[in-house]
């Protein structure tokens, strides 16, 4: 099986450098093209191997899996470039979340299938969010998801819950990041602890954590029922947050859901005047 890419930017990148890490494929099974050189340069540097395309349509017509990792504003000049080398037997898996999969099957001839990678498949590990479009078979299927398996846990998702999904299994390692720097900021200014300290500390409780959760030792709210003492230091903590945080993530998924609405609104015209 040829697989091609069509954008190697930061989730076009991290999946090729993901599947050759996991050998899922060899380097010399993936043709890649990104408009600036230099990204295809970098890449070819780790994996002398990879095969450089000089255009979308060399992708298109060398590779059986076509990977679309294009920006929505990128998506319909993209699209125009490669569409008509397209056939029935392959397959375009797009990763851009906005397009609705199936007004993107009315302008190829192609089966058409939506990946939602995580940074986290850099480390083979997470979800992979998948929804299928009417003309993916059942032979496609199976193929990517033997592929998708190397590098993380492939999981089928309705188009209804695709947004919210991502912003759990896709965005959540950003917000994850962002609420553990605010421990560690929190730690070095209220006690002065010094910086390296705070992030190996906080570092390895998360890595901990994870352990816990993945060998099935505790829920989550076992684990926080097994930690907070009643009357002790973590209750006293925990009384804090208990205030604050509640209501948070649901002014965030409001505005992601907002502003997916607005790329889905400002995309869609973009496919429709094409």
């Amino acid at each position: 099986m040829q697989l091609g890419f069509i954008g190697t930017g930061s989730m076009g990148g991290m999946l090729i450098q993901s599947f050759i890490r996991s050998q899922a494929v060899l380097p010399d099974q993936i043709r890649a093209y990104n408009r600036t050189p230099g990204k295809l340069s970098l890449l070819q540097e780790k994996f002398p191997e990879l095969q450089i395309a000089t255009s979308n349509v060399d992708v298109v017509t060398n590779s059986d899996l076509i990977f679309l990792c294009v920006k929505p504003k990128e998506y319909r000049t993209a699209l125009a470039e490669f569409a008509s080398a397209l056939s029935s037997e392959q397959v375009l898996v797009t990763i851009t979340s906005p397009i609705v999969v199936e007004e993107l099957e009315k302008l190829v001839p192609c089966q058409v299938i939506r990946a939602v990678p995580s940074i986290t498949n850099q480390a083979l590990s997470g979800l992979i969010l998948l929804e299928y479009g009417r003309s993916a078979t059942d032979e496609s299927k199976e193929r990517l998801l033997h592929l998708l398996s190397h590098i993380g846990l492939p999981l089928e998702i309705q188009a209804p819950f695709l947004r919210i999904s991502a912003d759990i299994a896709s965005c959540g390692p950003a917000f994850l990041s962002y609420t553990l720097q605010q421990i560690i900021r929190s730690a070095e200014e209220e006690t002065g602890l010094p910086h390296e300290t705070a992030v190996h500390l906080t570092t390895q409780m998360l890595i901990g954590v994870a352990e816990l959760l993945k060998q099935g030792h505790f829920t989550l709210p076992e684990l926080q029922a097994r930690v907070c003492v009643p009357g002790g230091i973590t209750g006293e903590g925990l009384r804090i947050l208990q205030g604050s945080l509640p209501g948070v993530f649901h002014h965030v998924f409001r505005i992601t859901q907002k502003k997916f609405e607005e790329d889905q609104r400002e995309l869609k015209e973009q496919l429709e005047s094409w």
